[in-house]
Order: structure tokens, then C-alpha cells, then sequence
């Protein structure tokens, strides 16, 4: 019952967690072994090579020759050799903790040496042989009978790409203090993982093909959370972060000469402030029950911010019977929103009032400054709201209408004129509906408007890459997902997402037991989070890049079953989960490398650690919402989705997690299905509807409160998906599906132009020149009479 309680969460939202976070995640806690184990291959060839000396003591010309030296080893046949080489460097990747004093030191040389070892052509070596150890038919036959896959299987997969994710993290993580050379090694590497150089395709498509193996049961030695760290941190390096579409949104709007963004919306999401959590109506019960209790005894400790909260719902159910005490009466919509946002006003400061002396005194100022006047976003205003507008207006005052004329008003009174005036002020056009504009035009007109000129960016070439597979990989995502979600029950037919996780040896003591417990939840919260990160950056990059490749993703999503999957993710208690504590952080990297490890008890470990949340939950939770609404925005079949799955309780009970980012994405969820879940749930639920009034984006027209919407007809449902698919499978074939021979294909009838061509020929085809005209010419009867039969 301690979700009532929950206070609010500091936390930051951003493209990933802290740098030394982010790579002590790749190590599950059952390799720490192995670390010792990269350091003793490494000094056994260092001091034959280096005798008596350090490696941070040797100069940048020493440490070349070295890498070069270990480089030289990769080249051997001999499969064990070559492992031990590749963890010695993979223990320079690592950032020789031996010779390290503190964590600080650790990373400053992981960083060193990854760019050192980038330098020297390491990433392209250890790429030849990732290929070969996909194609590596033995270890997959020899997995395949075993009964259970243990780390053993995946050695040298993991080897491979511990050292590559190594490279990308510590090269795409950006500092002040970074010499220029290694901000030019940062642009030739992205270069050089976004556009394919020697292969046919670009390295995050490898990692895909990786994906959709181990779930189609050929690979089940794979070891996954590998794979999919390193998928995600490439695509985040190539495609870039949030800042960077923010601002690659801005300059494609001028492109296109559209007005700018109303507001940075990264921004506006960061000076918001969370809403109390709504309560459920066993919690009001049980609370009615408990201040009983509480008149009859001292109050506890457990309960401290009960009573604001008490007092707060108690003013709530008397608000909730005002703005409805005279239902038939007629009382106007527009009233009702200020009743219900005023009110929502007064009780957000009687609870933080009350709240307020439980905080240190220092953060009162800035409590007060951070509480917005007004609505945080500006409202908006699509060309169809202004169409459907104009088209009821004259259906009422005129009697017919004029199609998607927006500028004519005769006839129409004076109201009417100042309405048109004010949405169009608020108008925004996207850059979706630019593309979809020109897509249309270029279905009409193949021939007169020509070949699209289509911008060779990371993002084009990668969706190109995936597009035939692109299913498949989706499927695999989601069924990935499917199995690391804390509420799937394990199955007998579910993909074993252990594999790069469980010891040879089960454990034997609780404690081995309870470490390894640990290690299994963390292992699949950073399954979770790796997939929840990259499917939301492809689908934003995406968008941006041509709305049609969106819809492309979210289609393939969405008949895999995205939508209720993510649902069955958040049918859990999630503050548990974005409190849980499944992590040791003494066995943390970088910290167990250079510090000694203190005795591990059972209190120990089931104490955890003292974080108020765990960043990766949280982090997966927002991601995995942001999903869904981007799924099911502006798409009437997928919001009814969200309404027979029952969604609304369970997203109600996620606001219950006071983080403002967090709740944003819940009641935009909550907001579109509104209007469907009927009039008693919006009685009863005024307090979620005044949060929607507060914080959720207006669309002038929307009458999302309501129900009147014309364009939910359940009818139109299959239609629209249908349409959708037909416009997808157009754009695709026009764009990527290149006939050689079409029908439009221009021909040259000019006989001066065709005998006018350059014509490669071999060398000595003047030698035979004359044998050739003799067989192929002369020889040849013409048959005229085949000119007069059609094809």
C-alpha cells in the first residue's frame, strides 16, 4: 500500500544512463570471474613483449606497436590463441584496471584505449570475426543438443562484442576535454557504422540478422543483452539522440518553409512537475477506514502523507458531483474545463502546501517557481479540424458545403469568421503532412513530376537495409521483450533469454542462489530497457525521415501485438518494479575491478542499494509509453485497441509513480480513449480528467471530454488500416522496388543519339571485329513481318 505514498521522483530523462552506468550493464554479475581472467591473458604477453614496464607508462608510438603486435595475434588459425588475444584486448578496452588506483581511472583509459584501438583498425578486424562466429555452424549444432545453455556456450561471441560495445559507448560519449583528433575519429567511425564501406550493409542490420537467428531457434548459444546493447548504442551513435532529432526536426522544417516549433517540447517536459496520483476507490475505503483508526490512536510512522492526500480526495468527490449538478441544465462545455482546471488548481496547492514542510527548507523557492501560470503547451490545430469545422458550420447555417475549401465564408455569421480566424492562427503543419501531400502528388504524376530526390542519411540507408526483413525483426524484438517482461509466466515454448547469464555450475548456497536471482531480474530489466530505447528511436528517426517508413514500423508492431504486450508489461505493480533493487553495486564495473570486495550476506543483498528508483525501470517505463502513443495517435482502430483491452486501470494506476514525464505519456494514453469509456467513468474520475485539462497538449475542436467525435465510427476501423497499408506498399514499391525494364521507362528514338553511344568493348574486339559483323549480322536473316506483331 506504499504506492500512495510515493514521493517525487528526481528523475532525469535523457538518451541513457551515466556513462559508468551504462557500461557496468553489459557485464551480467556471473562473468566478474572473467575479468581477472582478460587481465592474466593480457600481462602473460605484455611482460614477454614489455618486459618491466607498465602499460599507462609507455608512450603513444609503444602502445601502437603493442596493439599492433596483439592485432598480428588475431591472424593465427589456432581458435584458442586468437581468444586469448582477443581478451587481452578486450582487457585494454576494459581500461587495464590492474594498473588503475580509482573508478575514475578505469574509464579515463577504457576511453583512451578505445579510441587507440578504433585508430589502429581493431573495430573492423573484431568485425570479421563476429561474421565468422555467426556462420560458425559447430557452436550452434553443439548448443542445439545440449539440454541447457550456460556461458560456456557464448565465450567468444561474448568476447567479440563486449570489446565492440566498448568502442562505440566510449566513443560516442561526447566531453569538453576531448582532443580534436578524437572528435575527427568520432565522425569517421559514425561514417563509418551508418553507411556500409566494404559490406553490403550496415552494421546494425548484422545485429538484426543476430536477433532474428536466436529467435528462430538457430542460435540459442547467442548471448542476447549483448547483442541488443550494442544494436541500441549503434543506433543511438549513427541515427542520434533526442537533442539531436529535436534539431534536425527545427532545420527540416525550414527546409520545407515551414513556421517553427511552437515550443522545444524536451524542454517543456522537463519543467513539469508531477500531479498527485488519482485514487483508486478501494484506497479511498481503506483510507476512510484507517483515519478511524488513526482518531483511536497515536498515528504511525508508515502513514505519514495520508492525511493531505485525505484531505485533497475528500474535496475531490465534492467537486466531482459540481460541474454535473444539473446534467439536463445545459451547463456549457467551456464552463465545465474552468471549473475543473480551477478547482484542479486550488487542491494541487492545498497538497503541496501541506506537503511542503516535509522538504528540506532550501527547495521552498523553487517549489514556487516551478509551478506553472497557464498551460505548458501551446494548442494546435490541424488543417482537417479547420475542414470539419467549416463543413458542420455550413451543413448548419447554408445548407451544402464546399469540399476542403477553408477560405470562403460567405453566408457564415460573424461567430463563425472569429472561430476560422483562431484556428487558423493556431495551425500546424507537420512535416508528415508535407510528405504525405507530395506522395500523393508523385502517385499521380509519376511521369511529369520525375525521380524523387531522396537524401542518402543514416536513417534512409538503414531502413532500406531492413526493409524486405523488417517483420521478421519486429516479431523478434517483441517476442524478446515477451520473455524479459516481469509479468510473463515462464513457458515451456518462450525463447531462453538466459543463456548469457547462467554459470556452467547451478548455484549451490541461498547466497549463490540469491545473487544469481538478482542477476537474472537485472539481466531482463536491460533486455527491457535496450529494446524499449531502440524501438523508440526508430520509430522517431523514422517519422522524421519519411512518415510512411513510420507507419511501416508501427504497422508491423502492431500486428505482432505491441499493443497488448506493452499493456501485460504495465499490469504489474509498477512502483515495485521502478523501485526494485536488483542490482550489487559492489559488483558493479568499474568498481569491482579496482576495489576489494567486502563479504556478501544475505541482509546484504536483499538490502540493496539506497537509490529512491532504479534509472533503467523507470527509464524502460517512459519508453515503453511514449511506444504506445505513438502507435496509437490519430488511429481510431488502435485507440479501440487500448478500450477493449481495458486499459484504462491499468494506466490510471500508473500515475500512482509521481514523475512528470512519466504521467505526461499516461494521460495522453488515458486522454484519446476518453471520449469511449463512457459517462460514469468521467464522473468518477474528475480528477484524472483535470490532469488531462492541465497537462496534456489542447486541440481546438477536440472533444475529447465528451464524446461527439465524427470521426469514430466503428465501420471505418478495418477501412483505415487497410488504407493506410495500401499507401505504405505504394510508397515502397515506388521508392525501393527499382523494375529494370517499366513500362515508363523512357526509350531514345533518335538515331543520331543511340549510335552516338560510348560503348565499353574489350580489348581485342578489333581483332574480330569482322568475324563478329560476319556471325552476327550478315548472317542473320531479317525478319521484317515480326515488326507487325504486337507484344
Amino acid at each position: 500500500q506504499g504506492s500512495v505514498d510515493c514521493p517525487n521522483l528526481e528523475f532525469e530523462y535523457g538518451d541513457a544512463d551515466g556513462h559508468g552506468a551504462e557500461l557496468a550493464e553489459l557485464y551480467s554479475y556471473t562473468e566478474e570471474p572473467e575479468l581477472s581472467h582478460n587481465r592474466r591473458c593480457f600481462e602473460e604477453d605484455f611482460h614477454t613483449q614489455v618486459p618491466d614496464r607498465r602499460w599507462l607508462e609507455l608512450d603513444r608510438a609503444q602502445q601502437k606497436a603493442y596493439v599492433m603486435h596483439l592485432l598480428d595475434g588475431l591472424e593465427v588459425v589456432n581458435r584458442d590463441k586468437r581468444l586469448r588475444v582477443a581478451r587481452a584486448i578486450l582487457y585494454l578496452a576494459q581500461g587495464v584496471f590492474g594498473d588503475c588506483d580509482n573508478e575514475g581511472d578505469v574509464l579515463h583509459w577504457s576511453r583512451h584505449n578505445s579510441f587507440l584501438l578504433y585508430q589502429l583498425g581493431t573495430f573492423s578486424a573484431f568485425l570479421e570475426l563476429l561474421n565468422m562466429e555467426i556462420e560458425n555452424s559447430q557452436a550452434c549444432s553443439s548448443a542445439l543438443r545440449k539440454p541447457a545453455i550456460s556461458l560456456a556456450d557464448s565465450t567468444e561471441l561474448r568476447v567479440l562484442l563486449s570489446v565492440m560495445y566498448l568502442m562505440v559507448e566510449n566513443i560516442r560519449v561526447e566531453q569538453e576535454t576531448d582532443p580534436p583528433e578524437w572528435k575527427t575519429c568520432r565522425e569517421t567511425f559514425r561514417m563509418e557504422l551508418s553507411f556500409p564501406v566494404h559490406t553490403e550493409e550496415p552494421f546494425a542490420l548484422l545485429l538484426f540478422t543476430m536477433v532474428t537467428k536466436f529467435c528462430s531457434g538457430h542460435a540459442p548459444h547467442f548471448p542476447m543483452k549483448k547483442v541488443l546493447l550494442l544494436l541500441w548504442k549503434v543506433l543511438l551513435f549513427t541515427l542520434g539522440g533526442f537533442e539531436a532529432l529535436q534539431a534536425m526536426k527545427v532545420r527540416r522544417r525550414e527546409e520545407l518553409g515551414l513556421p517553427p516549433l511552437p515550443e522545444d517540447s524536451i524542454q517543456v517536459v522537463r519543467g513539469m512537475r508531477a500531479a498527485s496520483p488519482p485514487t483508486c476507490a478501494i484506497e479511498l475505503v481503506e483510507q476512510q477506514q484507517q483515519q478511524q483508526q488513526q482518531q483511536q490512536q497515536p498515528p504511525k510512522r508508515g502513514h505519514r502523507s495520508r492525511r493531505p492526500l485525505m484531505k485533497q480526495d475528500s474535496l475531490d468527490i465534492y467537486n466531482e458531483r459540481d460541474p454535473f449538478k444539473n446534467d439536463e441544465g445545459g451547463v456549457d462545455e467551456e464552463e465545465n474545463d474552468e471549473v475543473d482546471g480551477g478547482m484542479e488548481g486550488e487542491l494541487e496547492l492545498v497538497e503541496r502546501d501541506v506537503l511542503i514542510p516535509a522538504m528540506p527548507a532550501q527547495r521552498l523557492p523553487l517549489e514556487r517557481v516551478s509551478f506553472p501560470k497557464g498551460l505548458p503547451w501551446a494548442p494546435k490545430v490541424r488543417q482537417k479540424d479547420i475542414e470539419h469545422f467549416l463543413e458542420a458550420s455550413r451543413n448548419k447555417f447554408i445548407g451544402f458545403t464546399l469540399g476542403q475549401d477553408t477560405e470562403t465564408l460567405i453566408g457564415l455569421p460573424r461567430p463563425i469568421h472569429e472561430s476560422v480566424k483562431t484556428l487558423k492562427q493556431h495551425k500546424y503543419v507537420s512535416i508528415s503532412d508535407v510528405q504525405i501531400k507530395n506522395e500523393e502528388e508523385l502517385e499521380k504524376c509519376p511521369m511529369s513530376l520525375g525521380e524523387e530526390e531522396v537524401q542518402e542519411t543514416p536513417c534512409e540507408v538503414l531502413y532500406r537495409a531492413m526493409l524486405y526483413n523488417l517483420p521478421q525483426y519486429m516479431i523478434a524484438l517483441l517476442k524478446i521483450l515477451l520473455a524479459a517482461a516481469p509479468t510473463s509466466k515462464a513457458k515451456t515454448d518462450s525463447i531462453n533469454i538466459l543463456a548469457d547469464v547462467l554459470p556452467e555450475e547451478m548455484p549451490i548456497t541461498v547466497l549463490q542462489s540469491m545473487k544469481l536471482g538478482i542477476d537474472v531480474n537485472r539481466h531482463k530489466e536491460i533486455i527491457v530497457k535496450s529494446i524499449s530505447a531502440l524501438l523508440l528511436l526508430l520509430l522517431k528517426h523514422f517519422k522524421l525521415n519519411h512518415i510512411y517508413q513510420f507507419e511501416y514500423v508501427s504497422q508491423h508492431l502492431v500486428f505482432a501485438n505491441c499493443i497488448p504486450l506493452i499493456l501485460k508489461f504495465f499490469n504489474q505493480n509498477i512502483m515495485s518494479y521502478i523501485t526494485a533493487k536488483n542490482s550489487i553495486s559492489v559488483l558493479d564495473y568499474p568498481h569491482c575491478t579496482v576495489c576489494d570486495l567486502p563479504e556478501l550476506t544475505a541482509e546484504s543483498l536483499e538490502a540493496g542499494d539506497n537509490n529512491q528508483f532504479c534509472w533503467r525501470n523507470l527509464f524502460s517505463c517512459i519508453n515503453l509509453l511514449r511506444i504506445l502513443n505513438k502507435l496509437t495517435k490519430w488511429k481510431h482502430s488502435r485507440t479501440m485497441m487500448l478500450v477493449v483491452f481495458k486499459s484504462a486501470p491499468i494506466l490510471k494506476r500508473a500515475l500512482k509513480v509521481k514523475q512528470a514525464m512519466m504521467q505526461l505519456y499516461v494521460l495522453k494514453l488515458l486522454k484519446i480513449q476518453t471520449k469511449y469509456l463512457g459517462r460514469q467513468w468521467r464522473k468518477s474520475n474528475m480528477k484524472t480528467m483535470s490532469a488531462i485539462y492541465q497537462k496534456v497538449r489542447h486541440r481546438m475542436n477536440d472533444d475529447w471530454a465528451y464524446g461527439n467525435d465524427i470521426d469514430a465510427r466503428p465501420w471505418d476501423f478495418q477501412a483505415e488500416e487497410c488504407t493506410l497499408r495500401a499507401n505504405i506498399e505504394a510508397f515502397n514499391s515506388r521508392r525501393y522496388d527499382k523494375p529494370q525494364d517499366s513500362e515508363f521507362a523512357p526509350v531514345d528514338n533518335c538515331l543520331q543519339s543511340v549510335l552516338g553511344q560510348r560503348l565499353e568493348l574489350p580489348e581485342d574486339f578489333h581483332y574480330s571485329y569482322e568475324l563478329w559483323l560476319e556471325r552476327e549480322v550478315f548472317s542473320q536473316p531479317i525478319r521484317w513481318e515480326e515488326l507487325l506483331h504486337c507484344q
